[in-house]
């Protein structure tokens, strides 16, 4: 998981990452929209595709002459289990536990007035 959070915490990275989220590119694809975004060499977006390939985040294939990426995300689950813990619930999850909570008090009070009491079932 530590070498993931590392790969991520790099823009040019994360910005492959979105990149290859729509399918598999080229490594020139990639390297000339990276390249031009963040004003960096093709060697050096070669360096940030090998570090994704290191930690798992993308596979790649020899097709021909060319190389081409393509986004595994399953390393991404583990990371992302581990940062839920701080995520605070959405409005839709607090209020789908408020209608559950209302769901049990009325089926509770319901319950509660169709049992006749004592003094009912003497009269």
């Amino acid at each position: 998981m530590d070498d993931v959070a590392e790969a991520i915490a790099d823009p040019a990275r994360r910005e492959i990452l979105v990149l290859l989220r729509g399918g598999p590119r080229s490594a020139g694809h990639i390297a000339a929209q990276i390249g031009d975004r963040f004003g960096i060499s093709r060697p050096a977006v070669s360096r940030h595709l090998r570090v994704l390939r290191e930690c798992g985040l993308v596979r790649d294939t020899l097709q021909g002459r060319h190389r081409h990426y393509d986004l595994d995300a399953t390393r991404l689950g583990e990371l992302t289990g581990w940062l839920a813990q701080f995520a605070a619930p959405s409005i839709w999850e607090q209020r789908m536990d408020a209608l559950e909570t209302e769901v049990h008090r009325t089926r509770r009070d319901r319950r509660h007035a169709a049992v006749p009491t004592a003094e009912e079932n003497i009269a």
